[in-house]
């Protein structure tokens, strides 16, 4: 399982996220959160400090994708 998690967020990092719509950047923050909740039920089991890792690495991604979402403020 520890596998295939670490797969699936090794695919999401190698991802482009350029030219994307605003659903697929929605879709694509909603994909990381379930992904980074995953391997964080792991961690709490075994500590790997690889998976603590990789959950920071997820979180930037996420945090530059939620980031274009919500655009520039209209001040």
């Amino acid at each position: 399982m520890i596998e295939k998690l670490l797969e699936h967020a090794e695919e999401f990092e190698n991802r482009t996220l350029s030219h994307m719509s605003t659903s697929d950047r929605v879709a694509a923050s909603r994909e990381v959160k379930k992904l980074i909740l995953d391997i964080n039920e792991v961690y709490k089991e075994s500590k790997d400090p690889n998976l603590m890792d990789t959950m920071k690495r997820l979180t930037e991604k996420k945090k530059k994708i939620e980031k274009r979402i919500k655009g520039t403020p209209l001040v």
